[in-house]
């Protein structure tokens, strides 16, 4: 990989991570709020009504994952980073072979190739998950 690309995907990178870490800080104020009244005993953001707090519990719930997804993906385009350095970035981990450009411009911490990824999901029986580590 040239010069050119490999500062193309660093600077891709940075700025995925540095939006993920803006939304990360978001997500948490909502994954760790707390459900009902306040302490002062203002009941004024307290759920009416339980499904009203079954509404606030998924939506808490559904931050948390978020978060988890989110915190994830940090940790990808991390490694991704350490990679660009030890000049691995963009070789499939499984087989060896260049990821296209055309894979890496759409997810650029994958560390397979598509044929291998798919390899990796059909012999897991799941989705691992876009950059598969």
């Amino acid at each position: 990989m040239n010069e050119r690309l490999k500062k193309r995907y660093r600077e891709k990178l940075q700025e995925l991570a540095l939006r993920l870490n803006g939304n990360v800080s978001s997500l948490k104020g909502q994954a760790l709020r707390s459900l009902g009244g306040e302490a002062s005993g203002n009941l004024s953001n307290a759920p009416v009504h339980l499904a009203d707090l079954a509404s606030d519990t998924f939506e808490q719930e559904l931050a948390v994952g978020l978060l988890q997804n989110q915190e994830q993906v940090l940790r990808q385009i991390a490694t991704a980073l350490e990679r660009l350095e030890a000049r691995t970035f963009g070789r499939c981990k499984r087989c060896g072979k260049p990821i296209p450009e055309g894979r890496l411009d759409a997810i650029p911490y994958a560390t397979r190739c598509a044929a291998c990824e798919a390899k990796a999901e059909e012999e897991e029986g799941g989705e691992p998950g876009p950059g598969a580590e």
